[in-house]
């Protein structure tokens, strides 16, 4: 079975408590630490990854996160899908030819662009030429940023999805979705569900998303903060030690 194959294979019949949960490497090293952990396959951070080479979030050149992702692929067995953003303005054929240059399996592709939502009907036409240029040899997961940039109606997200879906999507993700429309959503949309997890203890845990209907469970870039943090933690003790 191809890598992407076995990708595919992890969206599908999932129970509710047992949701894919898909940690967010930034670099060679965490995502060697991920699957030594266990984890099956993994999904970078566009965030992540702008922080680990000093850019902001939105800002990094597109050469720079591909390299970064074909390191990241490089260095592991599993499967890794890449968040390339709105994709850089590149043509759908150039797009797919250099996510699979990368290594990459799967794409996170979002229907915004400087804060602004994209028309849905024009970004699902550019989804469905994606589509069409990667046939089968891609994931393709459509972020969907009525919850993040837009008025926050579900019933728009769900119709902004359905169009997605139609242009050949595997996977949805209406980022910043609170928890409690999660089953609307669910209702209203075909196909896995793409959820972002909280690492704090504050928010629903991986399992009560998936009972609430989420197939399939990011983190964006909350795993190198979070690290970022402990290393902030090691610094301030190590200065101690002088």
């Amino acid at each position: 079975m191809s890598k992407v194959d076995a990708f595919r294979a992890l969206h599908e019949g999932r129970t509710p408590d047992d949701p894919l949960v898909l940690p967010g490497p930034w670099d060679a090293v965490s995502a060697r630490v991920f699957v030594e952990a266990g984890f099956p396959a993994l999904a970078t951070p566009s965030a992540g990854i702008a922080a680990s080479l000093g850019h902001e979030d939105g800002s990094t050149p597109a050469d720079e996160m591909f390299a970064a992702v074909a390191r990241i692929a490089r260095a592991v067995d599993v499967p890794v899908s890449a968040d390339v953003e709105d994709g850089y303005g590149l043509a759908p054929e150039e797009l797919v030819e250099r996510l699979l240059e990368a290594g990459a399996v799967g794409c996170n592709l979002e229907d915004s662009n400087g804060g602004v939502l994209k028309d849905p009907h024009e970004h699902a036409e550019w989804l469905a030429e994606v589509r069409y240029a990667a046939g089968g040899r891609l994931f393709v997961n459509a972020r969907v940023d009525t919850f993040s940039h837009g008025d926050g109606d579900p019933e728009r997200a769900v119709e902004r999805a359905a169009l997605y879906v139609a242009a050949g999507a595997d996977c949805v993700y209406p980022i910043g979705a609170p928890a409690d429309v999660l089953p609307l959503l669910r209702s209203g949309i075909q196909g896995p569900i793409n959820m972002h997890g909280t690492l704090d203890g504050r928010g629903p845990s991986p399992t009560e998303l998936g009972e609430l209907g989420a197939t399939r469970i990011t983190f964006g870039p909350g795993l190198q903060r979070w690290a970022a943090l402990a290393l902030q933690g090691m610094a301030g003790q190590l200065r101690k030690l002088k």
